[in-house]
């Protein structure tokens, strides 16, 4: 293995495998793709079911936890990032959105309006082929009679719309952007396992290699792209001595530039539910229900069909929280599965359940270094609801849902809400279940945000402060787009390759 690159990549996930494999495409250079955790070369990826048991995986999860969050009455909340060769889309339920529009258009910076990124969606599109899911449940189907003037299309954030989402998945099987742009490796990209990084090494003010955790240094000839994640990019970063003054000065690290927004923009899409349960819904652990469990590996390994087909998430939907005549503000997930709320990983009888998330949150949290050690975990405050009109659109958004799953078309299969129950109606009893059980979707961004000014990364993708370096992941968004991150992940790795291969020198 060549241990010296044109370029090197660090990270090897839903954005580093298209940045890698694009810049040898474009004859940008050769390039080593480096990865903390191992291959994804275990049936539990691949099988779409197998997330249940990937998250949280002591050695393919990060398994990264929040600083307590203060309008959360003080929970720390799972940070799930995969860490593994296809990264956090090698552990996520693979749903696929590119996001609305405007979304691109509202971060207003040259070379990301809707125009300018589309054709990079079309062409990770083009490889991967994300398609609406087979053989989802008949609940996730029913989901279409919520809006039925669409049809039985995937969903859309740009208009009020339910059902069964689109996934990158072919025959039943996880396609990650590992599988459709490094697998096999094409000529000029060396792919490595088990390197995890501590630090970008500079020579006069220009990026030219990174040091390991092991204290070994590999090297660049034209620079390196940080796409560990907008957890993984910025901790490098600081360490590398690119961050808030007095942060570093007090953990030790000597300054390189003082980037005061390094680390802050921590946002994600916040999230809360309401799980149904009743014989004859949805999947779950029953007498009448066990032949189906027990055939279930074999129809999946016969047909790549059946329960373990599932990525648990099968759709869900999108719309205006208050009901208004206005975009969708939120976003549903639907999982036709009986999920326990009393904390017990299994549990008995039929069900399902349904969320609602924020599609565009003004909160803002950040994220610190505690140490210079590379392997102590840092300070992840997502700042939920710190921008209390998020509560305000999730309290909302719960009682549209309420209301919703009352009226779609389950037929036989409709379930009553078993928690919080209909007893909870009001906006304070809301904001209270919230606050005990609101989460997550697992999208966070923005902690090295791109733009003008005092922005850490440019449009261009280039730290400010160093020369030949870039970052090209999730952190770099200004601001969340109003569904699932995967697919603009991507097309940010695609971007990337682009813009580079344009500028490196």
């Amino acid at each position: 293995m060549t241990m010296s690159a044109d370029f090197i990549v660090v990270g090897a996930g839903s954005a580093g495998c298209i940045a890698a494999a694009e810049l040898v495409r474009r004859e940008a250079g050769s390039v080593l793709l480096l990865e903390a955790g191992p291959t994804d070369n275990s049936p539990l990826v691949k099988m779409p079911f197998g997330l249940v048991w990937m998250m949280g995986s002591s050695k393919r999860d990060w398994r990264y936890v929040s600083t307590p969050q203060t309008h959360l009455g003080g929970r720390r909340l799972n940070v799930t990032r995969g860490r593994m060769v296809g990264g956090s889309g090698s552990i996520n339920s693979m749903v696929w959105f590119r996001g609305r529009k405007d979304d691109f258009d509202n971060w207003q910076l040259p070379g990301w309006t809707w125009s300018d990124v589309e054709p990079a969606f079309e062409a990770i599109e083009a490889r991967l082929t994300p398609s609406r899911m087979r053989g989802a449940h008949p609940l996730t189907e029913g989901l279409h009679s919520l809006f039925p003037e669409h049809g039985t299309t995937p969903p859309t954030p740009e208009h009020e719309s339910a059902g069964v989402f689109a996934f990158n998945m072919v025959d039943g099987r996880r396609r990650s952007a590992a599988d459709g742009f490094v697998k096999p490796a094409p000529d000029g990209l060396s792919i490595v396992t088990g390197f995890e990084v501590d630090k970008v090494l500079f020579k006069d003010g220009t990026a030219c290699g990174i040091r390991l955790v092991d204290g070994s240094e590999l090297h660049a000839t034209k620079g390196v792209i940080l796409s560990a994640g907008s957890i993984g990019s910025p901790s490098i970063l600081m360490r590398s001595g690119v961050g808030p003054r007095a942060d570093l000065e007090a953990l030790g690290i000597d300054v390189r530039y003082d980037a005061e927004e390094v680390g802050a923009n921590l946002h994600d899409h916040p999230a809360a539910g309401l799980h149904f349960a009743g014989p004859g819904s949805g999947y779950g652990i029953t007498p009448a229900q066990m032949p189906g469990w027990a055939l279930a590996p074999f129809q999946y390994l016969l047909a790549r069909s059946g329960r373990f087909a599932s990525p648990t998430v099968e759709g869900g939907g999108f719309f205006n929280a208050r009901g208004l005549d206005e975009a969708p503000d939120v976003q549903s997930h639907f999982i036709p599965f009986k999920l326990g709320w009393e904390g017990k990983r299994y549990v008995y009888g039929s069900g399902y359940f349904a969320d609602v998330g924020v599609c565009r949150p003004k909160s803002r949290g950040a994220l610190r270094l505690t140490s210079r050690d590379p392997q102590a975990a840092p300070d992840i405050d997502l700042g939920l609801f710190n921008d209390s009109s998020d509560m305000d659109t999730l309290v909302a958004g719960l009682k549209r849902l309420r209301t919703l799953m009352e009226q779609v078309d389950f037929g036989a299969r409709h379930a009553p809400e078993a928690f919080p129950g209909p007893a909870v109606q009001s906006d304070d009893a809301l904001r209270a279940h919230i606050r005990d059980r609101g989460a997550t979707a697992y999208h966070p961004v923005g902690t090295l945000r791109m733009g003008n000014g005092a922005a850490p990364v440019d449009p261009r993708l280039a730290v400010r402060g160093a020369r030949g370096l870039w970052v090209a992941d999730a952190s770099v968004m200004p601001a969340v787009t109003s569904a699932n991150t995967n697919a603009p992940s991507m097309m940010i790795g695609h971007r990337a390759a682009q813009l580079i291969a344009e500028d490196a020198t």
